[in-house]
């Protein structure tokens, strides 16, 4: 039987073959699901700051602001609330296998509290600065 292991070479370079394949269509799923994923939060997040944005106007006008800066970033605008000054809302991306839904809020920071310390001036009502230590450090622990 000398020749009990012909054609063998070609069954291996086969099986490496699809293995091969297996492993990039793997790799690029997972790509394309990152891909779709960041579009939704970047797209969440966006329209969130501009619904939050437009909160005066009142919720209609701020959620459809919201939806035509999703509609900008290629992404779907699920759903919208504006309580207060403070939106909360969910964008969706892709389609099929491949969708991602995001929720983002968007607000007014909460109150700062600056307690200048020897050294420190604080903020200019005109400029907006904020405290800055003195050069000597004068009045730091």
């Amino acid at each position: 039987m000398p020749n009990s292991d012909r054609g063998s070479a070609t069954v291996w370079s086969l099986g490496a073959i699809v293995v091969l394949c297996v492993v990039f269509g793997t790799l690029l799923a997972l790509g394309q699901a990152a891909i779709v994923r960041h579009r939704a939060a970047g797209g969440a997040d966006l329209a969130a700051l501009a619904a939050a944005d437009h909160w005066a106007e009142g919720s209609a006008k701020a959620c459809a602001r919201a939806e035509r800066v999703a509609a900008a970033q290629r992404v779907r605008l699920e759903r919208c609330t504006i309580v207060g000054e403070t939106s909360d809302l969910t964008a969706a991306s892709g389609g099929g296998l491949f969708t991602a839904e995001v929720r983002a809020r968007a607000g007014p920071a909460g109150p700062v509290k600056l307690i200048p310390s020897g050294g420190e001036s604080w903020p200019s009502a005109r400029t907006g600065r904020t405290p800055v230590p003195s050069a000597s450090g004068a009045g730091h622990r």
